[in-house]
């Protein structure tokens, strides 16, 4: 078997290509950090079997961040592995600066040139370059399996040269001029490097250059502590030799790369963030309503026409309504995984939507947007990519806070990740806001959004200037021209979110449902309450904590054992106060229970449903998250964080329940002007204090003349 690593700039293709490859369905996405760790396939090519690493996205052979550690580490230790050197056509030249550093280390390199874009920025002779750099240089598009072809050929043909021990022995003639230019610096240390080395002359340099840089990684590998100050000369003439080679083998450059007109309107500093929550807003309308909740109603009808009735009817025929295995089936089986799977459609468009976002190049965007407001609270720009993915699966986004480059970062990321709203919990949002707030509820839920972010800024800023302090953090930032999407990559992408929801659906939630039903039809003896006779396990369970709940508004024992078992799946929490109040699977059965008085679990006003909704979008996160976080941040900080969200969730949720009630009562307009009172006469009080405060300090405050003013 050939192994083969895939190395190259973050937004390159890789990980397209990897899937063009292997065949596999990686999330691939046109932003920094959607590799954290490596990841492998493999494929048959002419009956051989070829192994595809695809590594995180680097800019050279010095580290910057976790990811970029974990893809130089594995560079390193696998260096004579065949390397596939992915480089962006349109930005070829800043590409060819990581070429260089793996050149230096003397890897085995074929050149891969992806046409990321139809229209040439500028022509290259490629030809000229491969002979130039000793290269064997492949242009392809990574999603087209014509291209995957031509790349397979090309590693073949390197394995077969290898096998006969040929191998490319270019010279970089500036690599002899750098070392030739700074061997005063150098000399100490060639016995510690060539004792590291054996006698490896392409290893040796490689070493050598990587002093200059003031590499730490390398100066702990060879123990050295000396600082070098040369990184900024070395890249000059790294940068000079790519100069030297574009300008032979390439036409002028006639336009900047990712520069585009859109972003004079999109990345103004006054209209970009209102963009995007325009942009936010629509997508939330067309999910959540217009087509989403069409779409809902549909499959709901279906799923009940086609699937509910009659396997309903069929155990009733055999076995009569009183039995408890109709019960299950009803209740938690049919009914349960019906309301859920009801959702589909939304979880799909909602994903859609992300994907052409994301593919168009406008996320990028959106991360410098956020770099200023993030940097002052304490997280880098890069941050933004976790947390638009928590808007997904918060479980999936607390891995990529792995490309924080220090630990303080990665610890608050992850923390604050959970303060997203994810998908899991947008059902709730549907169900219980619809019920309440009719057309309205589409505010609803984008205030929901939006306070989960605001909240988790917020925590960032006492975080960093408290506990968590994070270093200052290099932030790459690269802009993708504006582009269609891929709508073979797209829907690839939305069948596996769908299949993944499906699958969630059928195991977690399906197994959630049926020990939800038992607890709650058994009582504690293990009796079945059948017609309601007795008290069940969780009602018993649920009416002990439900006190603790009075202030915020719900002490129903249905609506605090929902949340207890929401801790397994959000979802759950829809599918529990269905099968509480033997509502069918349909939306709008569930909306029509949850509003009566003789429910089990019922809200008594507006107020107490935001409430809940508040509670349910900042409480403790779902297992599958809690166990992530204990991985990646530890058993202290995760326990540490579960605390601080119920905290924040339970203080939220009373001053929402506070203010919403006082609005029920007496009205919107008063509650505004008594709150704008009070305010003005807090800033009229602090104004004051501050004027005495200076006029204190000032020094000519004893006689107050012209110059205290």
């Amino acid at each position: 078997m050939i192994t083969v690593n895939l190395v190259g700039n973050a937004n390159t293709g890789k990980t397209t290509l990897f899937n063009t490859l292997t065949h596999s369905h990686e999330h691939v996405g046109n932003w920094h950090g959607v590799t954290v760790e490596e990841k492998s396939g493999k494929y048959n090519y002419k009956g051989c079997d070829i192994a595809i690493v695809d590594l995180p996205g680097i800019y050279s052979m010095t580290p910057l961040s976790f990811e970029e550690k974990v893809a130089t580490d594995y560079i390193l230790k696998h260096r004579d592995r065949i390397i596939v050197n992915i480089c962006d056509a349109s930005n070829l030249q800043r590409n060819l600066y990581l070429t260089l550093n793996l050149m230096e280390l003397g890897c085995n390199i074929i050149l891969a040139v992806n046409q990321i874009d139809k229209r040439r920025i500028c022509k290259i002779d490629f030809d000229g370059l491969s002979k130039a750099l000793g290269l064997n240089i492949v242009y392809l598009n990574a999603g087209d399996r014509r291209g995957a072809g031509k790349l397979s050929d090309a590693i073949l043909a390197l394995n077969e040269s290898l096998s006969k021990g040929e191998k490319n022995k270019v010279k970089l003639g500036y690599v002899k001029e750098i070392l030739a230019q700074k061997a005063e610096k150098l000399k100490n240390f060639g016995k510690i490097i060539a004792k590291k080395c054996e006698n490896n002359d392409n290893l040796s340099n490689f070493y050598k250059i990587k002093l200059l840089e003031d590499d730490e990684e390398i100066k702990k590998l060879l123990n050295i502590d000396n600082t070098f100050d040369d990184a900024e000369f070395v890249a000059d003439k790294r940068y000079a030799y790519i100069d030297t080679l574009m300008s032979k083998y390439s036409s002028p450059r006639t336009h900047t790369y990712g520069q585009s007109r859109l972003d004079k309107i999109l990345l103004n500093r006054y209209l970009a963030l209102p963009i995007f929550l325009l942009l936010l807003f629509g997508c939330f309308y067309l999910t959540f309503f217009s087509i989403g909740a069409w779409l809902s109603d549909g499959l709901s009808f279906l799923l009940d026409k086609f699937v509910s009735t009659p396997i309903l009817n069929f155990l009733t025929s055999r076995l009569g309504e009183g039995s408890w295995v109709v019960s299950l089936v009803d209740v938690a089986l049919v009914g349960g995984v019906g309301t859920v799977l009801g959702f589909l459609p939304q979880v799909a468009l909602l994903f859609f939507f992300l994907s052409i976002l994301e593919d168009s190049g406008y996320l990028s965007r959106v991360a410098f947007v956020f770099e200023d407001i993030l940097g002052k609270v304490g997280v880098s720009g890069k941050s933004v990519y976790t947390l638009l993915m928590g808007f997904g699966c918060s479980t999936t986004a607390v891995l990529t806070a792995r490309n924080m480059e220090d630990k303080n970062s990665k610890i608050k990321i992850g923390l604050l990740t959970p303060y997203m709203s994810c998908s899991a919990k947008f059902p709730i949002y549907t169900v219980l806001g619809g019920a309440f707030f009719g057309a309205n509820n589409i505010f609803v839920i984008m205030g929901l959004y939006l306070l989960g972010v605001v909240i988790a800024v917020l925590l960032s800023y006492v975080l960093e200037k408290t506990v968590l302090k994070s270093k200052e953090q290099s932030f790459i930032l690269e802009f993708p021209p504006y582009r269609m999407m891929s709508f073979k990559r797209t829907f690839s992408l939305l069948w596996q979110n769908v299949k993944q929801f499906i699958t969630r659906v059928a195991s977690l939630i399906l197994a959630m449902n049926i020990i939800v039903w038992l607890l709650s039809n058994f009582t504690i003896t293990f009796h079945f309450i059948g017609q309601g006779d007795g008290v069940s396990m969780l009602e018993t369970f649920g009416r002990v904590l439900a006190p603790l709940f009075i202030p915020l508004g719900f002490n129903s024992w249905g609506l605090v054992s929902a949340l207890i078992a929401g801790l397994v799946a959000k979802e759950v929490i829809v599918s529990s106060i269905a099968m509480f109040n033997g509502a069918e699977e349909s939306i709008e059965s569930i909306q029509s229970s949850i509003i009566l008085s003789s429910s089990a679990v019922y809200f008594a006003s507006g107020s107490s449903v935001l409430s809940y909704l508040v509670f349910c979008l900042l409480y403790f996160p779902c297992v599958a998250t809690t166990s992530v976080l204990l991985k990646e941040i530890g058993h202290k900080w995760t326990f540490i964080g579960i605390a601080i969200e119920f905290v924040i969730a339970y203080l939220t949720a009373f001053f929402v329940y506070t203010i919403a009630r006082t609005v029920e009562v007496f009205g919107f307009w008063k509650v505004f002007a008594t709150i704008f009172a009070i305010i003005i006469i807090v800033l009229a009080v602090v104004y004051v204090v501050r004027r005495i405060k200076k006029r204190k300090l000032c020094p000519y405050s004893d006689r107050c003349n012209k110059k205290c003013k």
